[in-house]
């Protein structure tokens, strides 16, 4: 039995902003989440993309996500903002976020937005990209609630806090993008690894009485690990101290106390942007990323670049239709959006 099914990506786009429409999303709000949350499965990353929908859609029916936000400036300087998203859809509020932080770096050469009281984002890899698609370095992370162990914690009391940085290349459309969270993998893939039946590798994560454990199931019910130990454990630190404590916002604990669903509502996340002409210049950066990226594959074959098999997946995919595993679509199904 063929457990994939392929959706043209201009449909699969349209079927989920109509459902969030139907759920009361104002319409560019609806269309730009679902941009998002489809590009995720076009560029082979299933596990931030539409199988999220059933949760924000059940996150807004009761109430723990705002369906039509009232999202405003708190605060405005000349190259940073504070910018309240009244936890609303995270997306299409990370978009808005990191475009405000875009039009800063063209008026200053460097862009700040500070965000809080949003909900889960997705894929951070998307607002480093659409930084990236105008011209800028785009740097984005947010924190979260407590999925990961660390220092010796045998539960979880850290977020996995991603962190994703792009760089414009001469192929705009297809920048390089570092997408990382601070866990060894994020636990939606961990959640993919449970849904196809696949062993964990050693080292990913522990189950509830702190053991190691190579069972998904288990470890969704444990505590991820953070990669290079007191590394990932670290970053995950600053991360939320960068975007929790700078905005005054909710920390990783405070978010799950008040809704542990994984939504997220009342996170903070932190876009920044530069402006390659405020230093060498974009047409100097974008030859000399290509200088190093020719003298990695000469010297390290094979070598494959940061983003480099999304955007694979995406010509791919764009052309065949973008792939969703059996499971998803009838998830999908039972919410409505019928493919």
């Amino acid at each position: 039995m063929n457990d994939i099914r392929r959706i043209a990506y201009p449909v699969l786009c349209q079927k989920i902003a109509a459902a969030l429409a139907d759920a009361g999303v104002p319409a560019e709000m609806a269309w730009l989440e679902a941009q998002v949350m489809c590009e995720a499965d076009l560029l082979g990353v299933p596990s931030h993309g539409v199988r999220m929908l059933p949760g924000l859609l059940a996150a807004i029916q009761r109430g723990r996500v705002t369906v039509a936000p009232q999202v405003r400036f708190l605060r405005e300087f000349a190259a940073t903002s504070l910018l309240d998203g009244d936890n609303g859809p995270g997306r299409a509020t990370a978009c808005r976020a990191m475009d405000d932080a875009v039009a800063r770096a063209h008026q200053f050469g460097i862009g700040a937005c500070l965000a809080l009281n949003t909900t889960h984002w997705g894929r951070a890899h998307a607002y480093a990209y659409r930084a990236a698609r105008q011209g800028m370095v785009g740097l984005c992370c947010t924190n979260a609630m407590p999925t990961m162990s660390g220092w010796g914690a045998t539960t979880k009391v850290l977020g996995n806090n991603p962190l994703a940085i792009a760089l414009p290349r001469a192929e705009r459309d297809a920048p390089l993008v570092l997408d990382m969270a601070m866990s060894q993998a994020a636990v939606g893939k961990i959640a993919t690894y449970l849904r196809d039946g696949l062993p964990i590798p050693q080292g990913w994560g522990l189950n509830d009485k702190g053991q190691p454990s190579t069972d998904a199931k288990a470890i969704l019910g444990g505590a991820v690990l953070p990669f290079g130990g007191h590394k990932g454990a670290g970053l995950s630190l600053m991360i939320e101290l960068l975007t929790a404590a700078l905005s005054g916002g909710a920390l990783g604990n405070e978010i799950r106390s008040g809704d542990s669903s994984g939504i997220d509502p009342q996170s903070s996340k932190l876009f920044i942007a530069l402006n390659p002409e405020a230093f060498g210049g974009l047409e100097t950066m974008t030859r000399r990323v290509t200088d190093y990226l020719s003298y990695l594959a000469a010297a390290a074959p094979p070598f494959t670049w940061p983003g480099e098999r999304g955007w694979e997946a995406r010509n791919t995919n764009l052309i065949q239709g973008v792939p969703l595993h059996r499971e998803i679509v009838e998830q999908l199904q039972a919410v409505g959006v019928l493919l």
